[in-house]
């Protein structure tokens, strides 16, 4: 399916648009790529600017370990069916340790063989949030086992952003990037 807003080039981007892709492209030499999912947010500058100072602190300064982190985002990205923020933390998740073996697991539930309880807990408050919008009290308490409440704030915080994201990318239909590779884990049908 062709994007239903398609993502602005930097070449093509109006003077705050270009501001904001200029600071979440990569650099590689002369070359900049911009991921689809900023280029597509690249036509809303200011709602991308505010965004992303949540989205940062949900991927990489909250209290949760990357491997938690991405164990919750990838399980909120199956259970949206969105194959963009999936195929986008597929790579993120095996830079944090998790194997191809284990995303397969994600995509199973947290009923699946070989995960810890509080490993399985993260994933069923995934399922949980999605399902119910809300956590039951088995699963916090399996959660509060080893979580702090900053943890367990984070947590749901990283859920519930991972959930908005999805809808988004999805809604629009943002476009895999280049070099996703679909071939190694399951991948979620899309949505729709």
């Amino acid at each position: 399916m062709a994007p239903r807003i398609p993502p602005v080039s930097l070449d093509g981007a109006d003077d705050r648009a270009r501001e904001q892709l200029e600071r979440v492209s990569e650099f590689r030499g002369d070359d900049v790529t911009v991921l689809n999912i900023f280029g597509t947010l690249g036509h809303h500058p200011d709602l991308m600017r505010r965004w992303l100072v949540f989205g940062n602190h949900v991927l990489s300064k909250s209290t949760l370990s990357g491997r938690d982190r991405e164990l919750a985002i990838l399980r909120a990205g199956w259970r949206c069916r969105a194959p963009y923020e999936w195929g986008q933390h597929v790579v993120i998740a095996r830079r944090e340790g998790i194997t191809d073996e284990e995303i397969a697991q994600i995509a199973e539930g947290p009923d699946a063989a070989g995960w810890s309880p509080h490993e399985a807990a993260i994933l069923r408050t995934v399922d949980e949030l999605h399902d119910t919008s809300t956590v039951s009290d088995a699963t916090w308490s399996t959660l509060v086992e080893t979580f702090s409440p900053q943890q367990c704030m984070d947590l749901v915080f990283a859920i519930g952003q991972y959930h908005l994201v999805s809808y988004a990318l999805n809604a629009f239909r943002v476009e895999r990037d280049d070099g996703v590779d679909t071939s190694a884990v399951p991948f979620p049908e899309p949505a729709g």
